[in-house]
């Protein structure tokens, strides 16, 4: 994913009528009252510090890094009960607009799906997703402060590749999801080649593919070193 933004909060508010509290979602850079998501995955921290052990140039020292590191995208995978489909479609229930990415991320020793929307208005909101039950967290829109140069060329160049798209990212990440479990699924917007999705299999081992901004046909990414040559009909 290009720009993955590590936000997204939420300040409850109670508005009493008729005896009924409605809890309210706001946007905000104040951790406080932030939704926790309910999938909760190995602090990366001690994972940093085994690395930080093992990193003597040894074979044996790399060999034992690759196989930790499928074995953390298998169970983060697995742990993913809602798809990147149906994250991307509680998102847009949020957050009215064209998605553009998702990503299973994890905040510390939360998982959570970053959903990046551009709305009517010229925004990009990031809404974060539980990936256990498919409940939004919180969302975060990028203000002029936020937001720079880079920022809006990448945005117009997305609004310029999915103007003649007939393919969400959603159906995007259906299509996909015939390879592996799908983590991550991004508009290319560079090349305008299509929607690049990223998949996990049972073994943790992670392929990345392109699918076809028109027709949702997969193909192996042929920018990626290893990829298969499989192709959906």
């Amino acid at each position: 994913m290009k720009r993955n933004i590590v936000i997204a909060t939420i300040a409850a508010a109670a508005l009493v009528g008729g005896g009924t509290a409605t809890a309210l979602a706001v946007t905000g850079d104040d951790d406080a009252g932030v939704k926790q998501s309910s999938v909760r995955v190995a602090d990366d921290d001690r994972t940093d510090d085994r690395d930080d052990r093992d990193d003597d140039g040894t074979d044996r020292a790399e060999d034992r890094d690759g196989t930790d590191d499928r074995a953390e995208n298998a169970a983060e995978a697995k742990a993913a009960k809602v798809t990147a489909a149906d994250a991307i479609t509680a998102a847009l229930k949020s957050v009215r607009g064209t998605a553009v990415s998702a990503e299973l991320d994890d905040e510390g020793s939360s998982l959570v799906w970053d959903v990046d929307v551009l709305t009517q208005g010229g925004n990009r909101h990031s809404v974060q997703v539980d990936p256990g039950n498919g409940k939004v967290l919180g969302s975060h829109a990028d203000t002029a402060d936020d937001a720079d140069a880079d920022d809006a060329a990448d945005d117009s160049r997305a609004r310029a590749a999915l103007k003649d798209a007939s393919v969400t990212a959603a159906e995007a990440a259906e299509a996909a999801a015939a390879k592996g479990t799908v983590v991550s699924v991004d508009l290319d917007d560079d090349r305008a080649a299509g929607w690049e999705a990223e998949t996990t299999g049972a073994d943790g081992t992670e392929r990345d593919w392109t699918v076809d901004l028109r027709t949702a046909k997969v193909t192996a990414d042929a920018s990626a070193p290893d990829t298969d040559t499989d192709t959906d009909d």
